[in-house]
């Protein structure tokens, strides 16, 4: 006699069935994608705000870029088993560009980078939910806060302001003299080139590392649990001002070699 299998047993088989797939093509990757899309985007004014959702930023302030264009490089891989989607959106408005990732469903694995080629001479704000920020090249202000990624900021002369809410930040190969750094979990890493007028960082959970040139500097340290190093000159008149916390790490402040 021919046994019937229970309906609800065809159900659990076809879950399972669902969730290997989603299990065997997670892991997407932005890189994957050879053939990323461009766009230019109109701006009108000498600021720009990127607004971003979800995804990995590469922004850089382009010598020689036209005045008034903002050219922007997406790359984007992702699958959605069970729901809708994925899609990718970009748009300006007024001087906010817009970046938006939709990836919901059962299963849904999806990856978006952006690179962001912004004309000198433009103060840019960056504001990204989810994803890590790189930055280059800014002679002007530059703002970043990401919620969830790292911050990296390289060969730029103008005042930082730098916010994770769970990464690294880290600043190398800089002449900016003013540097605000801040994250609630993960280190901070400052390395200057050029003696700073205000240098403020502070970590929730992670090392604070800072060199500087030489120079006498007015330094304010504190950690909830780790070593202080300083050994840089002090000198609490002094218009060079640092601040180096933490709550749970080492702080070190140190002239670079």
């Amino acid at each position: 006699m021919a046994r019937t299998v229970p309906a609800r047993a065809v159900a659990v088989a076809g879950a399972v069935v669902v969730i290997l797939a989603g299990v065997v093509g997670c892991g997407a990757s932005a890189g994957d994608d050879k053939d990323p899309e461009r766009r230019s985007f109109a701006l009108e004014g000498r600021t720009l705000t990127v607004d971003s959702d979800d995804s990995a930023l590469e922004i850089v302030a382009a010598e020689g870029h036209e005045a008034g264009t903002v050219e922007v490089t997406r790359w984007f891989q992702g699958s959605v088993t069970v729901g809708s989607g994925p899609k990718v959106t970009w748009e300006m408005r007024d001087d906010r560009l817009v970046l938006r990732e939709k990836c919901s469903g059962m299963i849904a694995d999806c990856s978006t980078k952006h690179r962001i080629e912004v004309p000198r001479g433009v103060t840019v704000k960056v504001q990204d939910g989810d994803g890590s920020v790189r930055a280059r090249g800014f002679r002007d202000a530059l703002s970043v806060r990401t919620g969830d990624g790292s911050v990296h900021v390289t060969d730029s002369s103008g005042p930082l302001d730098l916010e994770s809410g769970d990464g690294s930040v880290s600043v190398s190969d800089v002449t900016s003299r003013q540097v605000k750094a801040r994250t609630r979990d993960g280190s901070v890493r400052l390395e200057l080139g050029t003696v700073p007028d205000l240098v403020e960082t502070r970590s929730g959970d992670g090392y604070v590392s800072i060199e500087l040139p030489r120079a006498t500097y007015r330094v304010t340290t504190e950690t909830g649990d780790g070593s202080v190093d300083v050994s840089v000159p002090r000198d609490d008149t002094s218009s060079h001002v640092v601040s180096a916390r933490t709550g749970d790490g080492e702080v070190s402040v140190r002239t670079a070699n």
